[in-house]
């Protein structure tokens, strides 16, 4: 008979997706990714309006710029997911957890990771015996400013290295508070479920490699289509008047920002080139939509209440975003 310890190793496999869900899913976001890169060729005729024709060029900028970025950053939390054992990080770590806050919080720098995947990782490391203070400073910080994101931020605002250097301080001091305030107010309190592995016990490396990635890059890719596709209706609908009354006020357009990251939902790999595209609000404005859209959307929210519980998601989800939009006016006021 095994060990308690070998038993609470072992998980449960992961419940199969419906093969026609996957299917519809894939066939949706290849007819919407095809639409993007030739639909202004194939309804050039049709659609001759000029807000039309500002729609679609956004909409496939947008789209064909964040593209690669969003298949590099699904590629490489992939392989963190799969090859990279979760023993590794407890093994990483300081003992003290006020110690191993702001060394996991740093460690997102290193180690990429999209919001979908962070999740689970986190998940794993708390089962491994990562103290929770730890693994939600991981869990914020990871797909907020790990290499492929900071480099989609450079790209998206050329000449402008001061926004990457906003981004990644105000992430990283918002995944270390959220992960001190756990230590201060939530440890030994029952409103975290700590959840079992991800995968089965055994299951080929190769098997997660492929299943995360699959899983990953059609959640994914399917928010930016969305993302893109909101932003540039924003820009063209909305009436301009409206845009600017909301951009002039600083606090209104840092909050009006924050809300459609959450609803939004974009990948923290191309959220930047959305953010680039909405020119009539601020730096700071643009840097508050960076900052909450990895930490705290829709998605994330409902990933974080069946992973680690509803009671859990209540709390932590209005937190971060306070701590996010406070965070973001603070480094935009001082940097930008």
């Amino acid at each position: 008979m095994s060990a308690p310890a070998d038993v609470a190793e072992k998980a449960e496999k992961p419940p199969k997706e419906p093969a026609g869900t996957s299917i519809a899913f894939t066939a949706t976001l290849i007819l919407l990714v095809a639409l993007a890169l030739f639909g202004r060729r194939i309804f050039a005729g049709a659609f001759t309006d000029e807000g039309v024709r500002t729609w679609a060029t956004m909409f496939v900028g947008v789209t064909v710029q964040a593209l690669p970025f969003l298949v590099l950053g699904v590629l490489l939390s992939a392989a963190l997911t799969a090859f990279v054992p979760a023993s590794f990080f407890a093994k990483a770590l300081p003992k003290h957890p006020a110690f191993a806050v702001p060394v996991a919080a740093a460690s997102g720098v290193i180690l990429p990771g999209c919001e979908c995947a962070s999740v689970p990782v986190s998940a794993a490391l708390m089962a491994r015996g990562v103290t929770p203070a730890a693994a939600i400073a991981f869990l914020l910080s990871a797909p907020a400013i790990n290499p492929v994101v900071l480099a989609s931020t450079a790209v998206a605002f050329p000449g402008q290295p001061k926004v990457v250097i906003a981004r990644a301080v105000a992430s990283i001091a918002i995944s270390m508070i959220l992960g001190w305030l756990w230590l201060l107010t939530g440890k030994g309190s029952d409103w975290l479920k700590i959840p079992k592995n991800r995968h089965a016990e055994g299951t080929p490396k190769f098997e997660v490699f492929r299943s995360s990635m699959l899983h990953d890059f059609l959640h994914a890719g399917g928010f930016l289509v969305v993302g893109a596709a909101a932003a540039a209706t924003l820009n063209v609908v909305v009436p301009r008047a409206w845009l600017d009354h909301v951009a002039s006020n600083l606090l209104l357009s840092v909050l009006v920002l924050g809300l459609l990251a959450v609803l939004l939902a974009i990948c923290s790999e191309a959220d930047a080139f959305v953010a680039a595209s909405l020119t009539q609000f601020s730096l700071t404005a643009r840097l508050a939509f960076m900052v909450v859209g990895p930490i705290v959307d829709v998605k994330l929210i409902a990933l974080q209440a069946g992973t680690f519980g509803p009671k859990f998601a209540v709390r932590f989800a209005p937190a971060t975003f306070v701590v996010a939009i406070l965070a973001s006016l603070l480094v935009g006021w001082w940097l930008l």
